[in-house]
């Protein structure tokens, strides 16, 4: 894989921009937002998919396969860090003299002389984002935003607004996290991930004590999550704090969950607002406390802030529905480290009621998978009533030797509960196979697991 180098300056007028695997969650919203500015984008991925085709639609030009020729009179090419060396895109750029950019590179492009919103966190940064951006346009704001994943009540992951504020999703597997001049910030949770970066879980802290103390106004912090706990001492930005606590400054009490969606109270300077907020899981109302503290640290009215967020519908690959087959309800989820896979099936169990769920799984990385294999079996086989494994989604690693998903199966205690199906057909019947009447089949993954729903709804149909 490349190594981005996230020290490239983009020059200040830009004609025409290429983006390489524009098909991409985060690089399309960045692509789309270029060519509302009026400047030609052109892209190219490895295969068509609805986002490429949403992008024709936009105006875009969108090449599927890659070529060299397509980087030519290009003013500036945008990658991904999951590029390998030999594309012939990036050999092109690079041979030619064309600038090359990481995504935060023209992320970061897109943000000058705007009040910047950056929300980061191992877990809950895409529906964070996303609330933020549902309050702030519920209380007379039009903000811009780029998202990790489409906001379901717009139908898109980014949007050019008109007012100054600019929300973004600030991913820190890559540190790219610290380009931003951010002047109001998120610390959703802290989490033992993307040590293949950093290297070690101190490294991982100093990166997020950096970016807290690189915003210009106030962070809101987790009270609740141990991880941010730690750091807190070496913040000196100021804190709102939110969460369950007694001590948090933006508190949450009396959450419950159902099929119907999470609500809770929600206690900011001794005024109280009821939340209800038509999508299940408790820490849907966890999330929702995060984007409340930050928008009442912007001048919103705690009553402003929970209303607006009657209207949220979640976003795109979060516990989203795929409908019904046969009485089976089937559902997608992000959910990629042992953390997000307890809250995604503790929102699935919340749903469910007397049925049961029946995961799929798709290890995603190898160096995860390696390191983690144990972690994500203990969460399936304890909250899971049946688990199918799939094999690893490399994304932008190289295989392990010895590194597939049999080794989440055999981190099962009980066998009976797991089956490990590495061709997709087989994985599918299993899954079909496993589900009765009022229960729900959900796959889990940040790889493209979804894309075998199909293939779950026509063996549930064969049934």
């Amino acid at each position: 894989m490349i190594k981005p180098d996230l020290t490239v300056v983009l020059p200040r007028t830009l004609s025409r921009v290429h983006f390489v695997g524009i098909g991409g969650s985060g690089m399309s919203g960045i692509a789309r937002m270029f060519a509302d500015r009026g400047i030609i984008v052109t892209g190219s991925d490895r295969s068509e998919s609805a986002t490429t085709r949403a992008l024709v639609q936009h105006g875009i030009t969108v090449h599927i396969g890659h070529d060299a020729a397509h980087v030519d009179n290009a003013d500036a090419v945008v990658v991904t860090g999951a590029l390998w060396e030999d594309n012939p895109e990036y050999r092109q750029a690079r041979a030619a003299g064309i600038p090359i950019a990481h995504r935060s590179v023209a992320l970061n492009w897109l943000l000058r002389d705007r009040v910047v919103c950056a929300v980061a966190g191992a877990h809950g940064k895409t529906t964070s984002t996303a609330m933020v951006v549902t309050i702030l346009r519920g209380n007379n704001r039009d903000p811009s935003f780029v998202n990790g994943g489409v906001v379901s009540g717009y139908g898109v992951s980014a949007a050019e607004g008109t007012t100054p504020e600019f929300v973004i999703e600030a991913d820190e597997s890559d540190g790219s996290f610290l380009l931003y001049d951010t002047d109001f910030g998120i610390i959703t949770n802290i989490d033992t991930d993307h040590l293949d970066h950093y290297g070690s879980q101190d490294a991982v802290n100093d990166a997020f004590v950096a970016f807290a103390n690189g915003v210009s106004g106030t962070i809101a912090l987790s009270s609740d999550d141990a991880g941010v706990s730690a750091i807190r001492s070496r913040i000196t930005t100021p804190i709102t704090s939110f969460g369950e606590a007694a001590s948090a400054d933006v508190r949450v009490t009396d959450i419950e969950s159902s099929a119907q969606g999470v609500s809770a109270t929600v206690t900011w300077k001794g005024d109280s607002s009821r939340l209800t907020m038509p999508v299940p899981g408790r820490h849907n109302a966890l999330n929702a406390a995060g984007a409340i503290a930050i928008a009442v640290a912007t001048g919103v009215t705690l009553e402003g802030a929970t209303r607006a967020l009657d209207t949220f519908h979640g976003t795109g690959r979060r516990f989203e529905p795929h409908g019904e087959v046969r009485g089976v309800r089937l559902y997608d989820d992000y959910a990629h480290h042992p953390t997000e896979v307890r809250a995604a099936l503790a929102t699935a169990r919340s749903v469910v009621g007397s049925g049961r769920v029946i995961a799929i799984h798709q290890p995603h990385l190898y160096s995860r998978t390696q390191a983690m294999a144990g972690q994500f079996a203990a969460e399936y086989e304890a909250a899971a009533d049946f688990t199918v494994v799939v094999d690893v989604y490399g994304a932008r690693e190289d295989p392990i030797p010895g590194v597939t998903g049999q080794l989440v199966a055999e981190g099962f205690h009980d066998s009976s509960l797991v089956a490990f199906c590495p061709d997709w057909a087989v994985a599918a019947r299993v899954a079909a196979q496993a589900a009765r009447s009022g229960d729900i089949i959900m796959t889990l993954s940040c790889g493209d697991i979804y894309r075998i729903i199909p293939a779950v709804r026509d063996a549930l149909a064969a049934e």
